[in-house]
């Protein structure tokens, strides 16, 4: 029977999943770096979530695995071009995750129109105040998605009963246009904008991209969604574009650092000077974090390591 060593959290399911295709999951959540590092050979594929980076450090120079799982969308915690060099698999799981992502943009921008947490807070505290919290209508509104993988196509769909346009820009896709929603350039998307959404995995070419610079461009001030990954607004720079009326809202499902209590000192800042501004929700990247995302990751990474052919 083969063996894979899992690394981080997954729902239990997995194993039982694993095991009518010939493989043995050996669940080890608890597992540390250094002991990965000693005991990967033993096994023929590994699956990890976002803590676990898969590097040379980690596998050394003749791995024996022959599969990667990322449970989940992101693929920045992998070395891509280490592992393609070993004729490691890659297999990752957004399908598993998009509709909980798709649904959560709707709700937190709903949230932010609507200034829901805020007015909550106020009637917690025995405050009753309509007219301050009278809210905006997503209908009418552009909201522009750039990058239309899994996440950005689950929000699209999401948004086709309110009655807004959806404008959407992707580098790397064209010809994708249908009832949901319109292919864009970026200067389309910089003039017609209301909202913004973020579905772009993290590179060396997307770190910092959406920052001062980039957010002057838009010709109204947008209301601005992340959940794709924090290092992609540094906090600074977000902070000063709704200080300068280039964002008049945020949500924000993941920060540039998510070490909350390690934040650098310009980070730190930011992250105070977001606060102070108000108009803006922050969760614990939580976007794709559902219960029944949980199963339909391991259904998703299950149904593509069917496909592989190990023996």
């Amino acid at each position: 029977m083969l063996k894979c060593l899992v690394v981080d959290p997954m729902h239990k399911s997995l194993l039982s999943m694993l095991q009518p295709l010939g493989w043995e999951a050996d669940y080890r959540p608890d597992i540390t770096r250094a002991e990965i590092r000693e005991r990967h050979l033993a096994y023929n594929g590994m699956i990890i979530r976002s803590k676990t980076t898969v590097d040379r450090d980690l596998l050394g120079d003749s791995p024996a695995l022959r599969f990667i799982g990322r449970a989940g969308a992101g693929l920045d915690n992998l070395d891509l071009e280490y592992l393609s060099q070993k004729n490691i698999h890659v297999l990752h799981a957004a399908e598993g995750n998009r509709d909980a992502v798709g649904e959560f943009c709707v709700g937190i921008l709903l949230s932010l129109l609507r200034n829901i947490p805020r007015a909550h807070q106020e009637v917690m505290n025995g405050i009753w105040l309509r007219e301050s919290n009278r809210g905006e209508e997503m209908m009418g509104k552009t909201v522009s998605i750039i990058g239309f993988g899994n996440m950005g196509q689950a929000f699209a769909t999401r948004l086709s009963g309110f009655g807004c346009k959806v404008l959407v820009y992707d580098k790397y896709k064209h010809g994708f246009a249908n009832e949901l929603c319109q292919e864009a350039d970026m200067q389309r998307i910089f003039e017609e904008t209301d909202i913004l959404s973020l579905h772009i995995p993290l590179t060396e070419e997307t770190r910092a991209m959406v920052n001062t610079t980039y957010l002057s461009k838009f010709k109204k001030k947008i209301i601005l969604i992340n959940t794709a990954r924090g290092e992609i607004i540094p906090l600074s720079d977000l902070a000063e574009s709704m200080s300068m009326g280039f964002v008049r809202g945020a949500a924000l499902d993941v920060l540039e650092n998510e070490k909350i209590g390690e934040l650098t000192p310009s980070q730190r800042e930011g992250f105070r000077n977001l606060i102070r501004g108000g108009n803006v929700i922050f969760t614990p990247h939580i976007a794709g974090w559902t219960f029944e995302s949980h199963i339909k990751i391991n259904v998703a990474l299950v149904e593509k390591i069917k496909t592989l052919n190990i023996s």
